[in-house]
């Protein structure tokens, strides 16, 4: 019985020091524990994410009335953004010119980045695409930003723009300083 009471005393002393470091006062029968203290550290990098409502724009063919205006507008993707620190949405062309195949005898003609204009305003001032990127927002490091609605107008003229099917890639960056 002795051997089992030792063995019994030895493990529960054993125990609480095999865990943590301690030093314990015991004045009028209260004790104080301290034990080690340590440091929790992490790396937070930039994060930015850009996210649009669709990958691709139909625009609308133009008629004789679109011909005699200029051009065609059309509504384009919206873009969300988030990000932790302050950030640029741009927009750019992938190329100086659209690609173009005949639908008749008759070869399209190049046509430029620029005759597809942008705003973030149906109503508002439109600006050519270009190969550079123009910013269409600047957004501070507080977490987004409400959806930004593109709008697009196509220009046109009766001597230029030929039959043919024409295409071009709209870039959308997410650049952080």
């Amino acid at each position: 019985m002795k051997r089992a009471g030792l063995a019994v005393a030895l493990l529960c002393l054993a125990h609480p020091l095999a865990a943590q470091t301690c030093t314990a006062s015991l004045s009028g029968g209260a004790g104080n524990c301290s034990t080690a203290q340590f440091v929790a550290s992490m790396t937070v990098n930039a994060v930015v994410q850009l996210t649009l409502s669709t990958t691709t724009t139909s625009l609308t063919a133009p008629a004789s009335a679109d011909y005699d205006a200029g051009f065609v507008a059309n509504s384009g993707p919206s873009a969300t953004v988030q990000c932790n620190v302050t950030c640029r949405l741009q927009i750019s062309a992938a190329t100086a010119n659209w690609s173009a195949t005949a639908t008749t005898s008759v070869a399209p003609r190049t046509k430029p980045a620029a005759d597809l204009t942008w705003s973030t305003s149906a109503g508002g001032s439109f600006t050519g695409l270009s190969t550079t990127p123009a910013t269409v927002q600047s957004i501070p490091a507080t977490g987004g930003s409400a959806p930004v609605s593109i709008f697009y107008q196509t220009k046109y003229a009766w001597g230029l723009d030929t039959p043919g099917n024409y295409s071009i890639t709209v870039v959308f960056t997410l650049a952080a300083p």
